[in-house]
């Protein structure tokens, strides 16, 4: 089996990307992969080392819902074009809404990671009509309606996008997982809290974490404070003005990883979250996932994380605090939430799933030949 994966390099999906074409590979699928959105590091891309049996192809063009996109999402498409007419692949795993358009022969597998009118409402609360969004909703319409398959890493998003752009043929809800033995730690916890994502992205609503008083456990927060590494308003963070925030800088995978293996506690404040893989990965750490109500975090983590009230950082506070003076209850709220992650949230049972829809598409297409 040949598959073609298209990712980007600028958030999770590269993350995302790492453990699905791991998986892959090891069970003998042959890949060929494509990325937009910027070259990454040779630190970034150091995992691709150690594999046989996929072949590369880096690109900088720009992505579907950054501004002024209009000449690379065509440009691309013709790039990706020529990739499989020289590669040939038997199934395209699409991680870009554009790609699912294109007139190819064989099934494409359309992954809806997030969208920019589903994060728009969550975020904003209302519905952008400007000139530039109705063209982002042309494309990401056109590109769901070419698809064989949608699939989606949680529910909560596949009926986001079936309430935006309506009901999909053939919906599919695979979630995302991680590799669990890169996460075991011996280390000891140590009484801090840790949060990991894009400072830049308001819908990780870092934010939250600032408008805290106090903290009865030392912040750490990990990421890029901008796309362009130019400080937003968030530059507060960095130079520290809330006593309990500690500002770690734009970490490696490593150096999270070790973060998160000392830290107890893991907020997830963030108001869109179709599937965020740092709480999977501080799950995986044995550590508290502290997270904000809505109901993607609801579906995917039940009742083994530990909620604070939509968007209230006082209700965040009384949480952590509530945690401080109860350390049987962070015991059971670590256990809790690393068994779900075991149970639910693996690559292995990820791969499975994509290794079984990838089968049926193609035993459908031989049928119908």
């Amino acid at each position: 089996m040949h598959i073609l994966v298209t990712t980007d390099t600028v958030g999770g999906v590269w993350s995302y990307t790492r453990e699905l074409v791991s998986g892959l590979v090891t069970r003998g699928v042959r890949v060929t992969l494509v990325s937009f959105g910027g070259v990454p590091s040779r630190a970034r891309r150091s995992w691709l080392a150690g594999l046989s049996g996929v072949q590369y192809y880096p690109t900088s063009f720009r992505l579907e819902w950054m501004q002024d996109s209009e000449v690379d999402i065509s440009e691309s498409c013709a790039y990706l074009l020529r990739v499989i007419a020289e590669c040939k692949p038997d199934l395209l795993h699409l991680g870009q809404y554009c790609f699912g358009s294109l007139d190819v022969p064989m099934p494409k597998v359309v992954v809806a990671h997030s969208d920019v009118l589903s994060w728009w409402r969550e975020v904003r609360g209302e519905h952008p009509r400007d000139a530039w969004t109705e063209c982002y909703r042309g494309i990401v319409a056109r590109g769901l309606a070419g698809a064989t398959v949608v699939a989606a890493p949680s529910r909560w998003m596949m009926d986001t996008i079936e309430d935006l752009y309506g009901t999909q043929r053939l919906p599919r809800v695979i979630y995302n997982g991680c590799t669990p033995a890169l996460f075991h730690s011996p280390v000891e916890k140590q009484g801090i809290a840790v949060s990991a994502g894009r400072l830049w992205d308001e819908g990780k609503q870092m934010s939250l974490i600032l408008q805290l008083r106090s903290s009865p456990f030392p912040i750490h927060l990990a990421g890029a404070l901008s796309l362009t590494n130019v400080l937003p308003d968030f530059s507060v963070v960095a130079s520290n003005k809330a006593a309990h925030v500690n500002y770690e800088g734009e970490l490696g995978e490593v150096e999270v990883r070790e973060l998160m293996s000392r830290a107890a506690i893991y907020i997830a404040p963030s108001k869109y979250e179709p599937f965020g893989l740092s709480p999977l990965e501080a799950a995986l750490s044995r550590c508290v996932l502290v997270v904000n109500d809505i109901p993607s975090f609801r579906e995917i983590w039940g009742n083994t994380a530990l909620y604070f009230r939509k968007d209230d950082a006082n209700s965040l506070g009384e949480v952590l605090e509530q945690l401080q003076a109860d350390p049987k209850l962070c015991h059971e709220y670590a256990g809790r939430a690393l068994q779900r992650a075991l149970e639910r949230y693996t690559t292995e049972q990820m791969v499975d799933e994509y290794l079984r829809l990838y089968s049926a598409l193609l035993e459908r297409r031989v049928s119908a030949a």
